[in-house]
């Protein structure tokens, strides 16, 4: 492969993943907490995008299990999102680059 070659897919990753990293949006997940009770959806920007609550409860005294139930969803969400998007990311630059020991594009993300 000659610099010339290695500088054009450069070029074609770096659109690539800005193709990509734009599509994050699109993608989602949702996390669930407490059986089921609470649910927290987020995309692969990790914005939460909506939250649902089981109406049993919303009650002024079960406030601080809320809160609680709402915080695991949300973390398994946005977890279960970054596998995602980490997935979506790999395959829009799948066979641009040789495979290096030790290059990581995750932060890319």
């Amino acid at each position: 492969m000659n610099m010339m070659d290695m500088f054009g897919k450069m070029k074609e990753v770096q659109s690539r993943m800005q193709d990509a990293q734009q599509n994050l949006s699109a993608i989602t997940e949702t996390g669930e907490s407490g059986a089921g009770l609470v649910k927290v959806t987020v995309n692969g920007l990790k914005n939460v995008l909506k939250i649902e609550i089981d109406p049993d409860l919303i009650k002024p005294d079960d406030r601080e299990m809320l809160q609680d139930l709402i915080v695991a969803a949300t973390n398994k969400a946005i977890g279960n999102i970054e596998t995602k998007a980490r997935e979506h990311l790999r395959q829009a630059t799948e066979g641009l680059l040789p495979n290096i020991p030790g290059l990581n594009l995750d932060g890319l993300m």
